[in-house]
């Protein structure tokens, strides 16, 4: 029997740890595998010598993600919380949310997290190794957004369906100011056991610091007193600041397939970062702390909802479990533009959906009759993505 026949999403798994697979190797978009220079800050300096369960250097990595891993009181809350929610959110740039999924829809996603992921591991690696590298990826990690050559998975029933839920509209509500904001799109990331290194801390998206007038009324209605001045037109210096904090462009909701561990690859996010200036720390640079600012009391179920612009990353999965943390991503209603939306949900599927969930999807929704290209692919390797692209829209 093989690692892929009847694997799960969570539980106790073969897959994963391929001593074949340097660390922090990954692949160009043609699939050659190569590492990175240290200057490029894509690689992990401090990382495992070998991708082995028991080396000696991962056991002590083991024992130290054991002993300090995870945020120190995590506040964790629940669903009818909006309001705290909220006031989380705004401060931290994140908020953890206990039971976002029922049972059963945490059942149907899962089933739907195996039989993606499952469609990526089936391309065997080259050279002893188990798996391809995702193009650019570090090993053992995947986006089931990128992997897909449509670049989302809203013409999944599965991810389709979770974008307006009666645990998260409320909140959403809550941080955009109203219910008119918009789906981008829908896709999330995982890592294998053995995924040794730690990711660099990034934003997904930069703030811009243009305040619109479209900007200022959705502060204006998060509650943000917006004020002048005296005698101009010239916002002050800390309404300024309150606009940025209280208006994230792009928020995402991560949802967790399984528990967070100390040792299964949580995410870590650095509170009170998404309207820096600065940029995050080198790899090099990172301090201790922050690696261990992880989300590890998170269950199976809970949600993490994201400022896109707040620095995150990812952490070693040291276990024999996947954790996988499918997504489905928002813009504000003030975000404005075509090119910040690409037609990734059949039309079909989204007929399926409750009225405000067609409300919030219409951008992203092709015409009747029409299949987004790409959308069905998924392949690890960028110029196979591209091949399937080009293919489905000739």
């Amino acid at each position: 029997m093989g690692e892929l026949d009847d694997f799960r999403i969570y539980g106790e798994t073969s897959v994963g740890w391929c001593a074949a697979t340097a660390p922090n190797e990954t692949t160009d978009e043609e699939g050659r595998p190569y590492v990175p220079e240290l200057a490029t800050k894509q690689v992990d300096p401090r990382a495992p010598k070998a991708r082995v369960y028991d080396d000696p250097e991962v056991v002590a990595l083991r024992e130290r993600l054991r002993a300090k891993n995870g945020i120190t009181g995590l506040e964790i809350v629940e669903p009818h919380e909006v309001e705290r929610a909220a006031r989380i959110f705004y401060r931290d740039g994140f908020v953890v949310v206990r039971g976002l999924l029922s049972p059963e829809r945490l059942e149907r996603w899962r089933e739907a997290s195996a039989r993606v992921l499952k469609m990526i591991l089936e391309i065997k690696g080259e050279g002893g190794r188990k798996y391809i590298t995702e193009t650019g990826r570090l090993p053992h990690r995947y986006s089931y957004g990128t992997a897909s050559a449509s670049r989302e998975l809203l013409h999944d029933p599965v991810w389709a369906s979770m974008v307006d839920l009666p645990t998260t509209t409320p909140i959403l509500s809550r941080i955009f100011g109203t219910e008119d904001y918009h789906v981008r799109g829908a896709g999330g990331d995982l890592c294998l056991p053995g995924a040794i290194e730690y990711q660099a801390l990034h934003s997904d998206i930069k703030e811009t610091f243009e305040i619109t007038k479209a900007r200022i009324e959705a502060a204006r209605r998060v509650g943000v007193d917006v004020r002048y001045r005296p005698g101009t037109e010239e916002l002050t210096f800390q309404t300024q600041q309150l606009i940025m904090e209280r208006t994230p462009p792009h928020v995402t909701i991560n949802f967790l397939m399984s528990d967070f561990t100390w040792e299964n690859g949580p995410i870590r996010q650095i509170p009170g970062t998404s309207a820096m200036v600065a940029s995050p720390p080198s790899p090099s640079d990172e301090p201790e702390w922050m690696r261990l600012s992880t989300l590890v009391g998170a269950k199976a179920g809970d949600g993490v909802i994201r400022d896109n612009r707040a620095w995150h990353g990812a952490t070693p999965n040291l276990s024999r479990e996947v954790r996988a943390m499918p997504n489905v991503e928002y813009y504000g209603p003030w975000v404005e533009g075509e090119r910040y939306y690409w037609k990734s949900m059949p039309h079909t599927i989204w007929e399926t959906l409750t009225p405000h969930g067609q409300k919030i999807c219409k951008r992203v929704t092709a015409e009747p009759g029409v299949w987004p290209a790409g959308a069905g692919v998924m392949h690890p390797i960028a110029s196979k993505r591209k091949e399937a692209k080009a293919a489905a829209a000739e």
